[in-house]
């Protein structure tokens, strides 16, 4: 990698804070998890005290282990020094499959695990950032049994854990998976609600093989950030590699 090379997504991002909310969103072209994974190792860089409560509803937790091992990053060390609490929801257990109260108690049993971690985190001495990841926000339906109003109470709670305890919330949505209108809140209200909105889309031009696709930042809080009127929209493109994402403007690849 070329580390002379400036980090756009970070730059994108701006200054670093607890609190900020931001939302992932991709399609079925262009996958955006490796934003997610990118979160994950900055939260563990030696100098941060930062603690991941990560909700994964995508994959097992080998999943994440494997793709940051690549990544310098070994979250089974992080996993016994109790800086990343994984909750994984493949497992939850539904009494009534049928029932829709059945799996609306799973989000509740869920919001209740998610609570007593933050508690416990926020009253430990020291300075530490407490971030709530979600893999991914579509799955969380059926957990629901559909229901996205079920949906939506869950990220409102997990709203309220942000304002009262100044924890971070990132969030993974596939875009384009929603088709009707009574869907749309589950886009909506979460890009309202966030700091900072990030599009992994396929290239306009088409696929191609040096390139995976381009990242859209819109960082509502970037003006403030940078000092003056900088624009608050980035647009770069990305690749993933095995070890790490190399982002770059269209046409200063070499």
């Amino acid at each position: 990698m070329d580390n002379s090379r400036p980090n756009l997504l970070e730059e994108a991002l701006g200054i670093g804070k607890g609190g900020r909310v931001v939302v992932v969103e991709d399609c079925v072209e262009t996958s955006g998890a490796f934003v997610l994974h990118h979160f994950l190792k900055h939260s563990f860089h030696p100098e941060s005290s930062d603690v991941i409560v990560f909700i994964a509803f995508a994959h097992p937790f080998s999943h994440y282990d494997r793709i940051l091992r690549k990544m310098g990053c070994n979250l089974t060390v992080q996993r016994k020094n109790q800086r990343f609490v994984f909750l994984d929801m493949l497992t939850l257990q539904c009494p009534d499959r049928n029932g829709g109260e059945a799996r609306e108690d799973g989000l509740l049993a869920l919001y209740g695990e998610l609570e007593k971690a933050v508690e416990i985190y926020s009253s430990l001495e020291g300075s530490r950032t407490i971030t709530i990841m979600i893999d991914d926000v579509s799955l969380m339906e059926v957990v629901a049994n559909g229901s996205s109003n079920h949906v939506l109470d869950f990220l409102h709670y997990c709203y309220t854990l942000k304002a009262k305890y100044g924890c971070s919330f990132v969030t993974l949505n596939h875009e384009d998976i929603y088709s009707s209108a009574n869907m749309l809140p589950l886009i909506l209200q979460p890009e309202y609600l966030a700091d900072v909105i990030i599009k992994a889309e396929p290239l306009a031009t088409g696929l191609a093989s040096d390139v995976h696709g381009q990242l859209t930042v819109l960082n509502k809080g970037s003006a403030c950030d940078l000092g003056g009127s900088s624009s608050k929209v980035r647009n770069f493109h990305f690749r993933v590699k095995e070890n790490y994402v190399d982002y770059f403007y269209p046409g200063t690849q070499t």
